[in-house]
């Protein structure tokens, strides 16, 4: 039986988010429904998720020993990790001293490496992956170029959003693509993986759902990427049945071996009726922000009730739709969205403004989100949507 206290109580149930972006955010609120105390944690004061949890602290989660200290002085009943760069050797520990991490321990440190998650899927469960080497140094990071072939990809073991991540077409892109890996990381400078280019058709996102009830999976969500960021997505992606069900068993194999509850972002390619497992994220994934207007209950609504230990026995799909990313470029700490009268006079378009303090370079500030008949008009309006936004950078 699931029993959850009147907040701030010895009866109340406490949640600490480790990592408070837009993603962040939108858990928090969702876990707010339910009653629960949510505790913020990040590298910079007045992250998104800050703006709305009870209480935040401000730190590097890849310090480790000033993560044990807020966990223990908080003491959550759930450590819920929103990025990949966290001190999972500590939360490792933390979870054997009895700290309930979602989705586990092993999960996050696992996915955090895409040699962990990658060795987990081709190697221990023999799920059809891309060819792929590891590389510590510039010189293994040539001998695997070379024994990958062109054109292939370099990503850092670990990075998100694209962050470090280069395609090679030739030999005289091998060393700007390292010094790239080597910047982009998140953890900084560090082993990279070099992947053979996969040709597909189009690639999904496949947000699995595991919950006390059992394994759910949500409508693929096709994406489409600039240099490994998101810009647009669209719910359903149409595909052909068989490998809708390759997809679903690949996701399940994946996250019945990573275990735990919560929603998880299984990224997969799809050539036909072959599906290939590329990476997966064991938190709500950014271009699941779309599932906002397509269900009745969005990825960050289903993650919290999964994290709850509460079933998920229905998901309602309400129609075709579409998200996209507001990326702006700039260096300041000032900027305003503007004409949103005009932005929104669309029936069936939405936006989030994420609230994020500074833009330095380039960064994503919010979304935008619509629905229609069909997935094509849905893109077209979240696109004539885009086109009215003007934002401001002082």
């Amino acid at each position: 039986m699931v029993k959850i206290g009147t907040t701030f109580t010895k009866f109340g149930k406490k949640a600490l988010l480790c990592g408070s972006g837009e993603l962040g955010k939108e858990v928090a609120i969702e876990l707010q429904r339910y009653g629960v105390q949510v505790v913020a944690l990040d590298k910079y004061e007045n992250a998104p998720a800050m703006h709305v949890a009870h209480s935040h602290h401000i730190l590097s989660m890849l310090d480790g020993k000033g993560l044990r200290e807020i966990i223990e002085q908080e003491r959550p009943d759930y450590i819920i990790p929103e990025i990949e760069a966290i001190a999972t050797d500590q939360l490792v520990e933390l979870e054997q001293e009895g700290f309930n991490v979602i989705p586990t321990a092993k999960a996050t440190r696992l996915t955090m490496n895409r040699e962990g998650i990658r060795r987990l899927a081709a190697e221990t469960l023999g799920l059809p992956t891309s060819p792929y080497r590891f590389a510590s140094t510039f010189e293994e990071f040539r001998t695997a170029v070379a024994e990958i072939g062109f054109p292939c990809i370099v990503k850092p073991v670990m990075s998100s959003s694209g962050h470090g991540q280069s395609m090679l077409k030739g030999e005289n892109d091998i060393e700007t693509a390292w010094h790239v890996s080597q910047e982009g990381g998140r953890a900084g400078s560090g082993k990279v993986i070099v992947e053979g280019f996969v040709d597909f058709d189009y690639e999904i996102t496949l947000l699995t759902v595991r919950h006390s009830a059992g394994t759910t999976f949500l409508k693929p969500i096709g994406h489409h990427q600039v240099n490994g960021d998101y810009r647009e997505s669209w719910q359903p992606q149409a595909m052909p049945q068989e490998a809708i069900d390759k997809a679903q068993n690949i996701a399940k194999a994946v996250t019945d071996a990573l275990g735990g509850f919560g929603i998880f972002g299984v990224e997969l390619f799809v050539k036909g009726n072959d599906v290939i497992f590329s990476e997966v994220s064991p938190r709500p994934h950014d271009t699941g922000m779309v599932t906002m207007i397509s269900q009745d209950m969005s990825e960050f609504a289903l993650h919290a009730r999964a994290v709850l230990g509460l079933p998920v026995p229905e998901v309602k799909f309400h129609g075709p739709s579409a998200s996209k990313a507001i990326v702006v470029e700039g260096d300041t700490r000032e900027y305003e969205f503007c004409n949103l009268d005009k932005v929104l006079e669309e029936p069936g378009v939405q936006i989030r403004i994420f609230g994020k303090p500074e833009i330095a370079g380039h960064r994503r500030l919010g979304v935008l989100l619509a629905t229609a008949d069909t997935v094509g008009n849905a893109l077209a309006k979240v696109e004539r949507a885009y086109s009215k936004l003007s934002v401001k950078v002082y």
